[in-house]
C-alpha cells in the first residue's frame, strides 16, 4: 500500500487478513473454548475464505466496494456475534469510505472510526466489558494520532495498540456475550475478540509495509 490505498492494494491488504486468520484460526477457537462457544476461530476463517473467494471473481473493485463485500460475505457466512459485528464494522468503513478510487491517511483513519461506531451500535459494548471494543478503540486512537502521516504508520499504530490491548482484556470479567454467563470465571482469559481484532490490524499493517 506504499504506492497508494487503491483498490488492488485494498484487495490485497484483505488476502492478508484471511491468511492472517487462517493461521491464527486454532488460537482463536481455544481462547473462545475457554470463555465461549469454542467457534470462533473457525467461524472468522469461513468468513474470509469465503471472502477471498469473491474477491477471485472480481478483480475491479473500488476500495468502498470491497470493504461492503466483506461486510456482506462476513454477515452471511460467520456465525454467532462475531458475524454481525464484523460485518458491522466493515459496513460503516466501507460507507464512510464512499466511492473514492483512492484512500490517503485520513481516510482510513476515519474509516477505523466508523467501523468502530458500527460496532458499539450493534454490540451496545464499552471499554471494559471485554470484548471486540476493548481493542478498537486503543486502536482508533492511535489511529487518530497518526492521521498526519502515511497510511501505513496509521495501520501499524492501530494494530500495535490493539495488540496491547488483548493483554488488558485477560483479567476483565465479561459483560457481554457469552462469556458473560461465567461471571467471575470470564477473568484469566484473553477475549477472543479482542484478539481477532488485533490480528486483522496487523495483518493490515503488514500488508500496508509491502
Amino acid at each position: 500500500m506504499t504506492g497508494g490505498c487503491d483498490g488492488p492494494s485494498v484487495a490485497a491488504a484483505i488476502r492478508a487478513v484471511a491468511a492472517a486468520i487462517a493461521e491464527q484460526h486454532v488460537e482463536l477457537t481455544r481462547l473462545d473454548r475457554e470463555i465461549g462457544d469454542g467457534d470462533h476461530g473457525e467461524n472468522m476463517n469461513r468468513g474470509f475464505k469465503a471472502v477471498v473467494a469473491k474477491l477471485d471473481a472480481d478483480p475491479g473493485m473500488t476500495p468502498g466496494a470491497i470493504l461492503k463485500l466483506v461486510a456482506m460475505t462476513l454477515m452471511s457466512t460467520v456465525g454467532g456475534a462475531s458475524g454481525p459485528l464484523y460485518g458491522t464494522a466493515f459496513l460503516r468503513a466501507a460507507t464512510t469510505v464512499g466511492d473514492a478510487g483512492q484512500l490517503d491517511a485520513g481516510a482510513v483513519g476515519a474509516a477505523l472510526a466508523a467501523a468502530l461506531g458500527g460496532v458499539q451500535a450493534r454490540g451496545k459494548a464499552v471499554p471494559g466489558d471485554k470484548t471486540i471494543v476493548d481493542a478498537l478503540v486503543p486502536a482508533v486512537e492511535a489511529a487518530e494520532s497518526a492521521r498526519g502521516n502515511s497510511v501505513a504508520e496509521v495501520l501499524q499504530a492501530a494494530a500495535a495498540a490493539a495488540q496491547d490491548a488483548v493483554a488488558t482484556t485477560i483479567p476483565l470479567v465479561a459483560r457481554k456475550g457469552r462469556a458473560s454467563y461465567l461471571g467471575e470465571r470470564s477473568a484469566g482469559h484473553a477475549d477472543p475478540g479482542a484478539t481477532s481484532t488485533a490480528v486483522i490490524l496487523r495483518a493490515l499493517a503488514e500488508a500496508a509495509k509491502a
